[in-house]
């Protein structure tokens, strides 16, 4: 993960929320998973649909949970080296669970979007870009190594604890519960703050320097994400 980090502290995230109206086309999706990414894509995106169209009847609770399990079970880690042959490369939730891989960006890219269209407002998704100590999830010594990584944080109240959506690890936890992430920085749709803790100010002013973003984004509304 070599996102450029100086100039995503420099600006405000795009407003990614224009990309999802009302009637999201599921079939347009799955018809073009299976037209590039072959029958298995066209499986996943299909259980996909089915898993989304089901949500706004659950407790939203209940939808993180699922969304989170869904991306986890469908997606294999693979740095973007090995996936796309780029250093770095955000890819559309229908690249990641078409092609099945994805490293912990794309997973927290498909988890967003996920929740936005199951109807969780962005307010309450923030994707964060944390140091990880190595084996920390698992218990592992307070001490050890750190590593770049990207979460999905989820708020059951705005100014409340977050729950913390990783791809490293099953089930989703409290913030407090995972003493092993220190945050740096957090974004979604409306903005970009430093940490996650709740009542931080957003930073920037302009988005047109995030260029990850703002191609992720284009792609998504090109292929009709909309």
């Amino acid at each position: 993960m070599r996102v450029a980090l100086v100039a995503l502290l420099l600006c405000v995230v795009a407003v990614a929320s224009a990309v999802l109206g009302q009637g999201f086309d599921f079939e347009h999706q799955i018809q073009l998973a299976a037209s590039r990414h072959g029958p298995r894509a066209k499986q996943t995106m299909v259980q996909w649909r089915d898993l989304l169209v089901s949500l706004p009847a659950a407790t939203q609770e209940e939808r993180v949970r699922k969304v989170h399990e869904f991306v986890n079970d469908h997606v294999s880690y693979a740095e973007d080296s090995v996936a796309w042959r780029v250093s770095d490369y955000w890819a559309t939730p229908l690249e990641t669970l078409g092609r099945g891989v994805g490293d912990c960006e794309d997973y927290a890219i498909a988890k967003y979007f996920s929740l936005l269209i199951a109807g969780v407002p962005s307010k309450q998704l923030r994707m964060t870009y944390v140091k990880a100590r190595l084996g920390g999830a698992a218990g592992g010594s307070v001490g050890g190594s750190s590593i770049a990584h990207m979460v999905l944080a989820y708020y059951p109240t705005v100014t409340g604890e977050p729950y913390i959506l990783d791809s490293l690890i099953d089930d989703v936890r409290p913030a407090s519960q995972r003493p092993d992430l220190t945050p740096i920085f957090s974004f979604n749709s409306d903005g970009l703050w430093v940490g996650v803790a709740p009542g931080t100010t957003s930073s920037g002013s302009s988005t047109a320097r995030l260029s990850m973003w703002r191609n992720l984004i284009a792609k998504m509304q090109a292929d009709g994400f909309e």
